[in-house]
């Protein structure tokens, strides 16, 4: 009879066990994977051209510099622990070691150390997300994405996926809510020139053209998460001024580009389903000038 905690035959781990160690991330989930010296005993060398990215690697920034002393860390001592690789239809699948991956390339490496799991797509998310959690590898904006592909992909609702990750409910929604943002600000998140806490606080304001106008105003004088903060409240304690209905602003848009075509006043006016344009001119010479714009 085998036990719960035990690897099947080919390699994989049992489902009760996966259940319950995922939320802590691949050591758990793979606890026989250590230094090639140590607990690896069935690693071997593959060739480094037939292994491909984790697909679902939540992390899309890694450091130069840290690449680049890990890879000569690599040439001077070699690889400490073995990539972990699943099988794909055209050779091996990264599930963990992409760094290790990276800077062996870097270092001009034809082979490096592997051992082979079986992990589910789900499984490998899920775990990803998890180990970078756990090691402070991802951004912001990386961790909410990583969320939303949870959500996206393998239909989770946000409580399932806060049990996932062992995270509560309210912090993965304060999260997903980062995906909502306009693209300059989720940029920003990216590349880390912006914090969660500023990132948050231009979520208080709905309108995304204001939104940007404070990161605007955030990049160019270096704003701290408070002073942030207090800019959005001030923004927003200000009486609203009324918003044109959808018609009004198309029509205001269509006479303003006709005022610039034509060089003079344009006026739509709308009464029900009708409407007319008014095409103001100053002196005859003027109404041929229009005259001749019109039929052009």
């Amino acid at each position: 009879m085998k036990h719960e905690n035990s690897k099947t035959d080919d390699g994989s781990i049992s489902s009760a066990r996966k259940k319950r160690v995922l939320g802590r991330g691949l050591d758990a989930l793979f606890p026989d994977i250590g230094s090639m010296d140590t607990k690896a005993r069935d690693f071997f060398q593959c060739d480094i051209d037939v292994i491909r990215p984790n697909p679902y690697q939540p992390r899309r920034k890694f450091a130069e510099e840290e690449l680049a002393a890990l890879s000569n860390s690599i040439k001077e001592q070699g690889i400490l622990q073995p990539l972990l690789v699943r099988r794909n239809s055209n050779g091996y699948e990264l599930i963990a070691g992409e760094r290790r991956l990276r800077a062996s390339k870097m270092a001009g490496l034809s082979q490096v150390p592997v051992v082979v799991r079986e992990i589910t797509d789900t499984e490998l998310l899920e775990a990803s997300i998890v180990e970078n959690i756990q090691r402070e590898d991802l951004n912001p904006m990386e961790e909410a994405e990583a969320y939303q592909r949870l959500m996206d992909e393998f239909k989770m609702t946000q409580q399932q996926v806060a049990e996932r990750v062992s995270k509560s409910r309210s912090a993965v929604a304060n999260f997903l809510r980062l995906c909502q943002l306009p693209r300059q600000i989720k940029d920003s998140l990216m590349e880390n020139v912006l914090s969660m806490g500023h990132a948050r606080a231009l979520l208080g304001m709905e309108n995304a053209v204001l939104q940007t106008k404070i990161w605007q105003t955030v990049i160019a004088k270096g704003l701290s998460v408070r002073q942030t903060e207090a800019l959005v409240k001030k923004l927003k304690s200000r009486p609203r001024e009324k918003s044109p209905k959808p018609n009004e602003s198309y029509f205001q848009t269509v006479a303003e580009d006709l005022s610039r075509r034509f060089g003079t006043k344009v006026n739509i006016k709308k009464n029900g389903e009708k409407g007319k344009v008014e095409i103001e001119f100053y002196s005859n010479d003027d109404l041929d000038r229009l005259f001749g714009l019109l039929q052009a």
